[in-house]
């Protein structure tokens, strides 16, 4: 195993949360696309990111990641019914800014940021932090979000209580349990696999 293995020496490695696009490294050896095969592609169920270090890596266990992406694609796009896209992306970087992964909360606060439109209060977000006020709404989903990726998660009927005061149903509820529950998870991953680069 010690064959994949990476050295990597990355230089100025961003180290504050940002909306800009940044990069990302391995520190295990992802699969070349020579390497790729059908069942690969399959389970990237983009066959773009066979571009990304990222996925390139995971797809080493295509049925892991067949099932990551479907269930990430689900909770994500899939906005016919419950909340709406900007507030899904906002979990996801609420959860992405408590436990410190700078790629994540990078991709997820510009999906927030574009959806919402409101750049200044998603930056606010990044800047100050999960305590960071962003009224009624927005401070529900947050600290539910929060709530939910503490360790061990503190999520209980008060945030349910907040968040049905601040006017989501229950539907919208549940997607902000999974959108933040996902992430929680998904932070983890990434950063126990590689680490945030400058932009490409």
């Amino acid at each position: 195993m010690t064959d994949t293995i990476i050295e990597t020496a990355v230089t100025n490695p961003p180290v504050a949360f940002t909306q800009e696009k940044i990069g990302w490294t391995a520190w295990l050896k992802p699969l070349s696309e020579a390497e790729f095969t059908e069942r690969h592609y399959e389970a990237l169920v983009d066959k773009a990111r066979a571009q990304s270090s990222y996925f390139a890596l995971l797809v080493r266990d295509p049925d892991i990641l067949e099932a990551r992406t479907k269930t990430d694609n689900d909770i994500f796009y899939n906005t016919k019914d419950g909340l709406p896209r900007a507030e899904r992306e906002l979990a996801a970087t609420a959860a992405s800014r408590l436990n410190g992964c700078i790629l994540c909360a990078s991709v997820h606060s510009r999906f927030a940021s574009q959806y919402s439109k409101r750049e200044d209060d998603v930056q606010k977000l990044l800047d100050e932090g999960v305590s960071a006020d962003l009224g009624e709404r927005w401070n529900a989903i947050v600290a539910a979000s929060v709530a939910l990726s503490a360790t061990p998660p503190a999520f209980g009927p008060d945030h349910v209580k907040a968040l049905r005061n601040a006017g989501l149903s229950d539907e919208e509820i549940s997607d902000v349990i999974h959108g933040a529950a996902f992430f929680n998870w998904a932070n983890r991953l990434m950063l126990s696999i590689g680490e945030p680069t400058p932009a490409p």
